[in-house]
C-alpha cells in the first residue's frame, strides 16, 4: 500500500506521532528536496530527527531542489537518462506515490498556494505516431492504467495549443500533472518539518560515510543515518559512478502581454525525439513565469553557461520553432536564467542500505537525477522502511532483490519503539 496523505503524513505543523525522548533518533544528512521529505515522513512515524546540510534553501544561493523544472513526470523522465531496469522499475511506483501525495495537497486551496503546488495540464508531443514505436507504445499503457487524472490523446492537441505544425510533431497526449514552485516549495518544507520538530543543523560533512558512521552517530546521538546527498554521495557514499548532468532554464515573463499566455507544460522528450539535443521543456510556473529548456549535458561541473552560450541559444531557437511567439518573450529581470547540476549514477536512482560493512545503520537515497521532486515521496516511503529494517536488525540486501517485495508489502504503520 503507498504512503498517503493524512493518514501516514500530514501537512500540518505536528507530527501524526508524537516521540518520546526514547524515540529513535534519525540524521538525515542533505537538505534538499530528497531530504527534507524524507524527514516529513519519518517525523510523521514518530522518530525524532535532526537534519545537516551545507546549505538551506534561500533566494541568494539557491539548491538544486530549487533550480530544477519540477514538472511530475512518469519515467523515463524528459532528458531520458534514467536507463537502469532496476531503477526505473521502483521509479514506476515512486513516482506514482509522488502524484496523489502532490494531487491531494494542491486539492487544498491554501495548501497549494502555501506549498506553492498546484495541478496543469501536461502534453506530450511525438515526431512520429506513438503506435510505431514500441517503447512509447508502452509507456503511454502505463501511464493510461497508473491512476494519473485528466488522460487525452490525440493529435488535436498539436492545433489547440498553437504548436507549430512545421516542427514535426504528428500525435500527443495530455495528463494532468503537478508543478512545483520551487523557492516557495522548499521554504514550506523548511518550515513544515521543522514545526514538526525537526532540528537543522548547518554542517560540511566529509569522508566516506562509511569509514566516521560510528563517530557521527555517537556525536549526534543518532541511531541510523540517511544520506541524501545528491552529488555529494560520490564522496559521502564511496561511490565513484555519481555524476552530474549540467542543466539550464530560461525564465521568460509568461502574462499574456508578450505572446499567447502558456497554460500548459508542453514537452517533447529525449526518448521520443530519439536525442538529448532535441528536447522541448515549457513549464510554466505559478508567479507568471515560463520556463524554456532543456539541456543535458553529462560530466559538466562547471556553472558558467549563460543566455548566449551556444547551447543555450540553440535551446532557445528550438522552442521558439516549436512555439510560435516565444520569439517576443522577454526574460525575468530578476532571475533571467538558472543552471543547476542534475545528480546522476551509473545505475540512477539508489534507495539502499549501506552494503560495504555489516551492521551498518546508513540508508543511501540518491542518484535523482532530473526526477528528485517526481519521486520525492515514493523513495521517502522505502527510506523509512529501510530505517525500520535496520533499527530490527534485518540483514541489508540490494535494491535488486527487492524491487518487487517492498511493494507488495507496501507501507505499513509499525509502532516506532519508544
Amino acid at each position: 500500500m503507498p504512503l498517503t496523505l493524512w493518514r501516514d503524513i500530514s501537512p500540518v505543523g505536528q507530527p501524526l506521532r508524537r516521540p518520546s525522548n526514547k524515540s529513535p533518533h534519525i540524521l538525515v544528512v542533505g537538505g534538499g528536496v530528497t531530504g527534507l521529505i524524507s524527514a516529513w515522513v519519518l517525523l510523521d512515524r514518530g522518530y525524532r530527527v535532526t537534519i545537516v546540510s551545507s546549505a538551506w534553501a534561500s533566494d541568494e544561493q539557491r539548491l538544486t531542489s530549487q533550480i530544477a523544472g519540477a514538472l511530475w513526470e512518469f519515467p523515463p523522465a524528459v532528458c531520458g537518462q534514467h536507463t537502469d531496469k532496476i531503477s526505473l522499475a521502483h521509479s514506476k511506483h515512486w513516482s506514482m506515490t509522488a502524484y496523489h501525495i502532490w494531487d491531494g495537497i494542491a486539492s487544498i486551496p491554501s495548501l497549494s498556494e502555501a506549498s506553492g503546488v498546484r495541478m496543469m495540464p501536461s502534453d506530450f508531443f511525438f515526431p512520429e505516431p506513438v503506435d510505431g514505436d514500441k517503447a512509447q507504445v508502452e509507456k503511454m499503457t502505463e501511464i493510461m492504467a497508473s491512476g494519473v487524472r485528466g488522460f487525452y490523446r490525440g493529435a488535436d492537441i498539436i492545433d489547440e495549443r498553437g504548436i507549430d505544425p512545421s516542427y514535426g510533431a504528428v500525435d500527443a497526449y495530455e495528463l494532468l500533472a503537478p508543478v512545483i514552485d520551487t523557492d516557495k516549495a522548499m521554504g514550506w518544507l523548511m518550515e513544515l518539518v521543522e514545526s514538526k520538530g525537526a532540528n537543522l543543523v548547518t554542517e560540511t560533512i566529509h569522508d566516506d560515510l562509511v569509514e566516521i558512521e560510528d563517530s557521527l552517530r555517537a556525536r549526534f546521538e543518532v541511531d541510523v543515518i540517511i544520506n541524501c546527498t545528491g552529488l555529494q554521495a560520490q564522496e559521502l557514499a564511496g561511490d565513484e559512478s555519481v555524476y552530474p548532468i549540467r542543466g539550464g532554464l530560461i525564465r521568460v515573463i509568461n502574462d499574456g502581454s508578450d505572446f499567447p499566455k502558456v497554460d500548459a507544460a508542453l514537452t517533447i522528450t529525449a526518448d521520443a525525439a530519439h536525442s538529448s539535443n532535441e528536447i522541448i521543456f515549457l513549464v510554466p510556473r505559478n508567479d507568471n513565469i515560463l520556463l524554456i529548456g532543456g539541456i543535458t549535458e553529462p560530466h559538466e561541473w562547471n556553472l558558467n553557461l549563460t543566455l548566449d552560450t551556444p547551447i543555450i541559444r540553440r535551446m532557445r531557437e528550438r522552442c521558439e520553432k516549436f512555439l510560435p511567439g516565444l520569439e517576443n518573450a522577454r526574460v525575468d529581470p530578476d532571475y533571467p536564467f538558472a543552471q543547476g547540476l542534475r545528480p546522476f549514477r551509473g545505475q540512477n536512482v539508489r534507495v539502499e542500505r549501506e552494503l560495504r560493512r555489516t551492521g551498518s545503520r546508513i540508508v543511501h537515497s540518491y542518484g535523482h537525477g532530473g526526477a528528485g521532486w517526481s519521486l520525492s515521496f515514493g523513495c521517502a516511503q522505502d527510506v523509512a522502511m529501510l530505517v525500520d529494517e535496520a533499527l530490527e536488525g534485518i540483514q541489508a540486501r540490494p535494491m535488486s532483490e527487492t524491487v518487487f517485495e517492498r511493494k507488495a508489502v507496501g507501507f505499513q504503520r509499525t509502532q516506532v519503539r519508544h
